[in-house]
């Protein structure tokens, strides 16, 4: 059996779900294997210390270009649906960030100057005796695109006849579609606050669409969470389990420590979940949930006053992983800033606008590239394009092809990248390309100014191109309004679209928290940070829950060249606030008011060192 663990977005306790349920099951003696999928911020590793006996190289196929042979025709460059090859002056010049590995330039090069070679693009690493459990995970390398190619190599490892829970990637995109593939149930965490019952839509859209079974878990229970109940009502799905609001667990886990092995009633309430998922494995899914789509505001277009820069500097705020607390920052410190203009970075799964409440005067379809199909028809069943796909997304069919005995073949629209390779290897001439849309680009006025965001479809690809998008229209509305800033909410992890958000960025605001897994995601997001050498200031979220590793996160910040502005504390007015749909700012109470005050204020020095 192979349960899912999954969330909309970062921080509702997916993990530590994942992880203390893994161990509660071991612990009776059965069969279990933990694959940690989340191969950007993969961090169970950090609860049950695993002693890694084998590490597996995992690589793809990438293009090595050959001087001597090149006549310089650019053909590679003109056929690359990602960009990743420029040709320029007789010379091709191949850009591995960008590159998804899909081999066409090496099918059309006419000289056979492009060939594949495997590069590493990350690791897969192996514990087979953790606590009594088979332990797992992937890790992408930093900078890297492909994480779904890593969690293939995890489904592999898979026994059939063992209990697997792989924890997933926090979302909706293509990591999370490979650790969902072949899973008997989908179990998704989430939280009993606004933030956690939007991405909670967007997870069971998920997984609804791909037809697997789903349960609900809420995690930080406290009594109050009728709008996840109600939900799970209408929507026709069960309430597997809830685990308590208590900052006891939130100590334990910060600390690195199992919180089932700590307090048993979590144990016990671990077992009794798990007899309510398994009771979905094999239940029929029928259903598909409509989309929450935006629309656009009968209310015309604000005018905002002109300011008087001449130019503008662009802040990003991120994190290594989700939950720290980033969104929740990022709002503030939009209130506290005069002009500027907003964006909401995080496209896989937004949730800017649930506090900023914008109104949408304009709506822009977005098209995140190609996709292709096979006409049944022209097919000949030739399997050419099957052998050549790098992403196994095309698939034989029951039926025959009419004029000779041979098997036709569809194309998985999910799987598919849209490099066209099939296209060009089809000998019949049957592979089609049509424009895919996969998301839709908002321009808003909010009482504070303009915001410029974005939602990416359900299992699409190309976010870091829409981020581009929305960053793009932010920095001609900037311009425009001559204001001397723009403000983005990233999104969490290490690849395509935080890429996206921190290229050329004036400086980033990195968000964490005091945790084991907070100081080790922050690790990898500082080393991509310093990658494309961007200057960044850290604030740790929770500070007071774990001085000891507060402190680590100052020590680290100083190595990497950058400093902590601000520690906000461990304050219930924060999640009262999401409550009730406010920005801190605006709720306006608690300690955190004045500390987030203070860091805009170092925010501002930091930028006038720099700009």
């Amino acid at each position: 059996m192979k349960i899912t663990i999954a969330s909309g977005k970062g921080g509702t306790g997916k993990t530590t779900f994942a992880v203390n349920m893994a161990w509660s099951l071991a612990q009776t003696g059965k069969n279990i294997q933990l694959m940690d999928g989340d191969v950007e911020e993969p961090n169970s590793h950090l609860f049950l210390n695993p002693t890694f006996t084998e590490t597996k190289p995992v690589h793809v196929l990438k293009p090595i270009w050959n001087e001597s042979t090149c006549e310089g025709c650019g053909i590679c460059a003109e056929v690359c649906e990602f960009n990743a090859l420029a040709a320029v002056n007789g010379k091709v010049l191949i850009f591995n960030e960008l590159c998804h590995a899909c081999g066409v330039c090496s099918q059309v090069c006419p000289t056979g100057s492009l060939t594949e070679q495997p590069f590493e693009m990350g690791q897969v690493r192996i514990a087979p005796d953790t606590g009594g459990l088979f332990f797992a995970d992937g890790l992408l390398n930093i900078g890297e695109p492909s994480a779904p190619t890593v969690i293939k190599e995890l489904n592999r490892l898979i026994d059939p006849e063992a209990i697997c829970i792989m924890d997933a990637a926090p979302g909706t995109g293509c990591p999370v579609v490979e650790a969902v593939e072949g899973a008997d149930v989908a179990v998704l965490v989430t939280e009993p606050t606004p933030f956690g019952l939007h991405d909670l839509k967007l997870a069971v859209g998920l997984t609804l669409k791909m037809k697997v079974p789903t349960g609900i878990i809420v995690n930080r229970s406290d009594g109050e969470e009728d709008l996840i109940s109600d939900y799970a009502k209408a929507a026709g799905l069960p309430i597997v389990g809830r685990i308590p609001f208590k900052r006891e667990y939130a100590e334990t886990y910060s600390k690195g420590q199992i919180i089932a092995e700590v307090f048993p009633e979590m144990r016990e309430n671990m077992l009794s979940i798990f007899e309510n998922i398994i009771q979905l494995k094999g239940t029929e899914i029928l259903m598909e949930l409509e989309e929450d789509i935006p629309r656009v505001s009968a209310n015309p277009q604000r005018i905002f006053e002109k300011g008087t820069a001449t130019g503008f500097q662009e802040i990003a705020v991120i994190s290594g992983k989700g939950g720290t607390g980033k969104t929740t920052v990022t709002a503030a410190l939009l209130q506290l800033a005069d002009q500027k203009v907003m964006a909401d970075n995080d496209v896989d799964a937004a949730d800017l606008h649930l506090l900023l409440k914008p109104e949408i005067y304009e709506s822009q379809l977005f098209f995140g590239g190609s996709k292709f199909k096979i006409d049944p028809e022209r097919c000949i069943g030739c399997g050419a394009c099957e052998r050549a796909c790098h992403f196994d997304a095309i698939f034989q069919t029951p039926e025959k092809c009419e004029l000779v005995d041979m098997p036709l073949y569809e194309i998985d629209a999910i799987a598919c990248e849209g490099c066209s390779l099939c296209s060009i290897v089809c000998p019949a001439k049957a592979i089609t390309r049509y424009e895919n849309q996969t998301g839709e680009l908002y321009l808003s006025d909010t009482e504070g100014g303009p915001m410029v965001h974005a939602r990416l479809g359900i299992a699409e690809e190309n976010s870091g191109k829409l981020v581009s998008q929305v960053r793009q229209h932010a920095a001609r509305i900037a311009t425009e309004l001559q204001y001397p800033l723009i403000i983005a909410d990233g999104p969490p992890g290490t690849s395509c679209p935080v890429i996206a958000s921190i290229t050329n960025a004036s400086r980033i605001l990195i968000v964490t928290e005091p945790t084991v897994s907070g100081v080790h995601d922050l690790e990898r997001v500082l080393k991509l940070c310093q990658h494309f050498g961007v200057p960044t200031s850290v604030v740790i979220n929770k500070a007071d829950l774990n001085p000891e590793q507060a402190q680590r996160i100052h020590q680290m910040a100083e190595r990497a060249h950058s400093r902590v502005i601000g520690e906000i504390p461990f304050d219930r007015n924060i999640h009262d606030a999401l409550m009730v749909g406010k920005t801190v700012i605006d709720h306006g109470k608690g300690p955190s008011v004045e500390v987030l005050k203070q860091i805009w204020a170092e925010l501002n020095k930091e930028m006038s060192r720099t700009g």
